[in-house]
């Protein structure tokens, strides 16, 4: 299941609270903009006499201020259970001492943080800036001795710059408001999270539930090289969560949902009930099927786009997003893929591409489309992969060994720094199979072998299949089965074991620390091995739950 974790998260630590407050208004210019006005006279303030006697002056300074509006509400067994809206602001300075080749950074992240006034009050925004400022910079002066002291220990330095500079660039963008028919969501929640009192398998459901979560983030940024930004984007989920235990105590979930730029474009209420009678139906399949077969296997597993965008976001993404490792390492990147900079890394068939302008697929709205990432530099379509070979890497402003600059990347979860990271990101087959000809070839691979193979429809988390089918080689027939884990499903099956790729792309949506959209299709492996898990099986309830009329 999607969550906003990290953004809800954010909101509690900070100390938010609820506010019922209109949706914003979009400002023509910066000019008319009070909190931008507010950020640039007191960084040219800042900039004018930051200085302790004695001590470097501060060469690059950033504001930016996170206007953030969450909405939730969640139903459990047919009854709200909880509606919270909140809104809040916070100011985020780094300061940075030193040069743009040597200075305070860490991989860590850098800068203070103070919680911002609601009310557009410039003063108080001046004032929240000016006591954080003063931090980051006292922050900045000792870390810059630290990281001095530290350099010294290492007979080997790195020679790429620790901060890449940037053109400025003025990008005022109309504000994003936080749009969802709260009314008529909650009615579907209610009706969801009750569907399962009307399934023959009432019973044995643990629990029922159906939430819809909506985030809308309002990013406004000055520096000091002179970039005055104002962006934002909107995201919300909707999602079933329903549970059970098999007769044996395994317990077994369906957890799914949608996830859209706009409230608009999550799925219909219709398909929202039938979203949830299907996964009750599938969740009592899963109760009564088989427990997978003892006997280790490896072989064939026809991967559907759904499973495959979770395969990707969990072994590649992370792996290309240029992360700096730590002072002392020469090490060009964190990561699997430290040294597979010009070797192959995944099958000659496929070609990765991350394009944060790509705004649409397939009719929908891609979450993670922009125009200018969040330290400033315009968004740019970087070619990752091609026939297989890694010839490039998700940059920020933070370069890596032979990537010198910023392609545009750096992005920042809500309060927090930036860091380079995927935002529109596709894996391209080149020789594209028809979707039932994936099916054929599956079926094709299980005859030569003499033996079944297996489908995966849904993963859980840890890539765990939530939805297997063995798949009969003598019929071709397919049989659910439950309690499998993959093994040896890593890098290395990425680059050797991909056999086929469909024309079949599925757009998976994310929508967590930043939002971010992968576009892949199903995909046919052809050496997995599936196992049976090892988890200790649960008591079932000693008592029947109650008779709902």
């Amino acid at each position: 299941m999607v969550k906003l974790a990290v953004a809800f998260t954010l909101a509690l630590n900070l100390g938010a609270f609820a506010a019922h407050v209109p949706a914003p208004r979009a400002a023509a210019t910066a000019v008319n903009d009070p909190m931008l006005q507010a950020m640039k006279a007191e960084l040219e303030r800042e900039q004018a006499g930051l200085v302790l006697p004695g001590m470097q002056r501060p060469f690059f300074i950033e504001y930016r201020l996170d206007d953030i509006r969450t909405y939730e509400a969640i139903a459990n067994y047919g009854a709200l259970t909880r509606e919270e809206e909140q809104h809040q602001r916070v100011v985020r300075v780094t300061v940075r001492i030193g040069s743009y080749d040597s200075d305070s950074s860490s991989s860590r992240g850098d800068g203070s943080l103070q919680l911002a006034p609601q009310d557009n009050d410039p003063a108080a925004l001046r004032y929240a800036l000016w006591t954080a400022t003063d931090e980051a910079y006292k922050n900045a002066l000792r870390a810059y001795s630290t990281k001095q002291a530290t350099l010294k220990r290492f007979e080997q330095q790195r020679t790429e710059q620790d901060f890449a500079p940037a053109k400025a660039v003025t990008a005022i963008e109309p504000l994003v408001p936080l749009e969802i028919d709260r009314a008529e969501w909650k009615k579907r929640l209610i009706e969801a999270s009750g569907l399962f009192l009307e399934q023959p398998g009432a019973a044995h459901i643990d629990y029922s539930t159906a939430n819809v979560r909506g985030i809308a983030v309002n990013r406004f940024l000055v520096n000091t090289e002179g970039t005055v930004l104002r962006h934002g984007y909107a995201g919300y989920t909707d999602a079933i969560s329903v549970g059970t235990q098999a007769p044996d105590g395994m317990r077994l979930s369906r957890d799914n949902g949608s996830t859209a730029a706009k409230a608009s474009e999550l799925e219909s209420a219709a398909a929202f009930k039938k979203r949830v009678l299907d996964d009750l139906k599938s969740l009592e399949e899963l109760r009564n099927a088989p427990v997978v077969s003892s006997e280790d296997y490896h072989g064939p597993v026809l991967f559907s786009g759904d499973a495959s965008a979770d395969v990707m976001n969990r072994l590649f993404v992370p792996n290309i997003e240029a992360d700096r490792p730590e002072l002392g390492t020469t090490a060009r990147t964190q990561g699997a893929y430290t040294s597979s900079y010009r070797s192959r890394v995944l099958p000659e068939i496929l070609s990765v591409t991350d394009d944060p302008t790509e705004k649409t697929f397939a009719g929908q709205t891609l979450l993670g489309s922009y125009t200018t990432d969040d330290e400033g530099v315009p968004a740019e379509a970087v070619d990752v992969v091609i026939h297989g070979k890694l010839t490039n890497y998700l940059i920020g402003r933070t370069p890596v060994r032979d990537f010198a600059s910023s392609n545009g990347h750096g992005r920042a979860a809500p309060g927090q720094a930036a860091h380079a990271r995927s935002a529109v990101i596709t894996f391209k087959p080149t020789q594209a199979v028809p979707a039932a000809e994936m099916h054929a070839r599956l079926l094709a691979m299980a005859r030569e072998q003499g033996r079944d193979v297996y489908e995966v429809e849904t993963l859980a988390g840890e890539l765990a299949p939530r939805l297997l089918y063995l798949v009969h080689a003598k019929d071709g027939s397919k049989e659910l089965v439950r309690g499998a884990v993959f093994d040896e499903l890593d890098n290395r099956s990425l680059r050797s074991d991909i056999v086929a790729a469909g024309d079949d792309p599925f757009v998976a949506q994310t929508l967590g620390a930043v939002p971010q959209t992968t576009i892949t299709p199903s995909l046919l492996f052809g050496d997995i091995g599936v196992k049976r898990a090892t988890e200790e099986q649960q008591k079932l309830p000693y008592y029947p739950p109650p008779v709902v009329k």
